[in-house]
């Protein structure tokens, strides 16, 4: 009797693990890993990631997955794998997010995990729907003064027009009246380094800050800026209201769970969050309603129906106001489903089965609002601004449309949405209330540059506007 020698069943073995780990992986989605170890896709993916994801999806299908600097994502673009992304208890929010937050503000991942769900819940209470009408009359009169700052008429670039009135307005509600400056120098100082740590976020969030200078000088004022006022933040106390700024309600939970040296970071993350997708979505909608005369005109039919002639009189914005001016809000969903994120992401703990694909543990498990409501099968004709389609949403019931995954999706969707919401329906009322306005340039096409947040500009919009008399 022979016997096969130990060399032999040594390179069987290693051939029966090989054929083994092949079909593994091919239960796994389709990989795109690149030529460059590590790099991977990179520098494919990196030049212009939403068309991306596109093509990758019309080669490979609805599920695949990117290899870029080191980690690899999975991307899902179909209902099976977009329910896996809404209900799975396999995959996690926080885990996904806690190096961007690391790099971006600097708290430690440990910091994160702890205070993350008490901090959202805080914020999520304090601009939540049963809170709205204690920001309503201060949106009003903010909105008011600023636009008093903007003379009688002039011209100028679209996106900075709603940064000046933003800006001011969002950072003297959520942290303290006054906050913002009112020096010229200091506001083109604070426009300036906020300019740069939002254009920057993305890169900042995944490459090491000492190769962003620019951008990590930025991130040091920014944090310098609440150092120096958290004291006062803490201390205020408004003339008017009397109850907590959210980041007043922040700092109260800070201090109550022993971190309060992370004050300024936690104030850096809020200030980001509130601003870079307010002032693009602002943008987006009122060159989308100038660039649609019919729904330009209804607008200003409605707003003349509640608030009597144009112009006229100094008004007040009310919960019941807006109620009887729903196309306002239709155009801004509508602005939000056109220009929305792209993407979002979920760490996956354990291993998840889409559709014949296996994702393994340790995958972030990749979802795209920009291209899912591009998809006919849930927004008909979904190239087209049309408000009209947002007839069909629960708005009353704070319900959005099916498959809208804008503010994210499950238990951490953006706690902040009522709150924008409700500050881009007044600004829009009371620009076309007191000025006459229209586009100078062609509605400009989005930048495929960025998946972080709402999609800016590319190109130049300006707006020309004069004071109704």
């Amino acid at each position: 009797m022979e016997f096969i020698s130990p060399t032999v069943i040594i390179i069987l073995g290693c051939v029966a693990v090989l054929f083994f780990l092949q079909w593994k992986n091919l239960r796994r989605p389709p990989c795109i890993r690149g030529w460059i170890p590590w790099i991977g896709a990179g520098f494919e993916f990196g030049k212009t990631p939403l068309e991306f994801i596109e093509k990758a999806r019309i080669k490979y299908g609805p599920v695949f997955t990117v290899i870029v600097m080191g980690t690899r994502m999975t991307f899902v673009t179909e209902e099976e794998g977009i329910n896996v992304f809404l209900k799975s208890k396999e995959i996690n929010f926080e885990l996904a997010v806690q190096n961007p937050v690391y790099h971006t503000a600097s708290i430690a991942k440990n910091i994160f995990l702890k205070l993350h769900e008490k901090l959202y819940i805080t914020v999520k209470g304090k601009m939540g729907i049963f809170n709205l009408y204690k920001f309503t009359g201060q949106l009003t009169e903010e909105l008011q003064e600023q636009l008093q700052n903007l003379g009688t008429h002039g011209t100028t670039d679209l996106n900075k027009f709603m940064r000046h009135l933003l800006y001011p307005v969002t950072v003297n509600i959520l942290f303290k009246k006054g906050l913002f400056p009112t020096d010229e120098r200091k506001i083109r100082e604070f426009h300036q380094h906020f300019q740069a740590y939002d254009e920057g976020f993305e890169y900042g969030s995944q490459l090491p800050e000492c190769l962003l200078r620019n951008w990590s000088k930025s991130k040091k004022w920014l944090l310098a800026l609440f150092e120096k006022n958290i004291p006062d933040i803490k201390t205020h106390k408004s003339a008017k209201e009397n109850y907590p700024t959210v980041m007043q309600a922040v700092l109260d939970l800070l201090e109550m769970e022993a971190n309060e040296q992370k004050s300024p970071n936690y104030g850096l993350l809020l200030l980001w969050a509130s601003l870079s997708n307010t002032v693009p979505v602002a943008f987006w909608t009122f060159a989308f309603v100038l660039s649609h005369p019919n729904i330009h005109r209804t607008i200003m039919e409605g707003i003349s129906s509640v608030f009597g002639t144009a112009g006229k009189d100094k008004i007040k914005v009310s919960e019941d106001d807006l109620k009887k001016l729903p196309l306002i809000k239709w155009c801004i969903l509508e602005t939000i489903r056109l220009r929305a994120p792209g993407v979002i992401a979920r760490k996956v703990l354990k291993p998840v089965k889409i559709l014949d694909y296996t994702v393994p543990s340790g995958d972030l498990l990749m979802l795209s609002p920009f291209w899912l409501h591009r998809n006919p099968k849930y927004f008909p004709e979904p190239d087209l601004f049309k408000p009209e389609r947002w007839k069909e949403a629960n708005l009353e019931k704070h319900a959005f449309l099916d498959c809208f995954m804008a503010f994210g999706s499950g238990k951490y969707q953006c706690p902040g949405r009522w709150l924008a919401l409700l500050e881009i329906q007044i600004c829009i009322i009371l620009i076309f209330y007191y000025y006459d306005c229209s586009l100078l340039d062609p509605l400009p096409k989005q930048s495929s540059l960025h998946l972080v947040g709402v999609q800016q500009p590319e190109g130049r919009c300006r707006i020309q506007f004069k004071q109704r008399k």
